[in-house]
């Protein structure tokens, strides 16, 4: 590869990890190419952008965007997500499915260097659908709470009048 096409990778690669809430480091390894395939779909269903890339080219992607960066050594896929904790959810799932593979080198989680524990606690946090159905759930019930409880004052009211 030619150093002005290295310096495109690492300038694309900079931008998507600058607009991005998560990166998490992966090795890949033992994964096939039909597997490859099918984490890389889901990934993109989920609006997760998974890239392959040498290491010293992701690592200075990293560092140009202001982030902190780790030593990786091996092969490397970069997730770059918006939404992190989702990302973690699909690539936890995906390596249960296939004998926890692709596994988890570390990450960046809003800024902060993060390892394989704080992936998987990430992946069992809600995503924030299921955090805000959850917030909607509660308030709806100490709505109707309030309400029924405001019904049993007027009907004692009216029993004793």
């Amino acid at each position: 590869m030619k150093r002005a096409e290295k310096e495109q990778l690492v300038a694309e690669l900079q931008q998507k990890i600058a607009g991005a809430d998560g990166v998490i480091y992966t090795d890949f390894t033992g994964l096939n190419v039909k597997s490859m395939t099918e984490l890389r779909r889901r990934f993109r269903k989920a609006g997760v952008e998974y890239v392959v890339i040498k290491n010293t080219l992701a690592l200075r992607a990293v560092q140009a965007a202001g982030l902190a960066g780790q030593t990786l050594k091996g092969p490397t896929g970069v997730v770059v997500a918006k939404d992190p904790i989702s990302a973690a959810k699909l690539l936890s799932d995906f390596a249960k499915e296939h004998d926890a593979r692709p596994t988890v080198k570390g990450g960046l989680y809003e800024g902060a260097v993060i390892d394989e524990a704080m992936v998987k606690k990430l992946a069992s946090l809600p995503t924030r659908d299921e955090a805000l159905s959850i917030l909607v759930g509660t308030f709806n019930s100490v709505l109707m709470m309030f309400a029924l409880a405001l019904e049993a004052k007027k009907s004692q009211l009216e029993s004793t009048t």
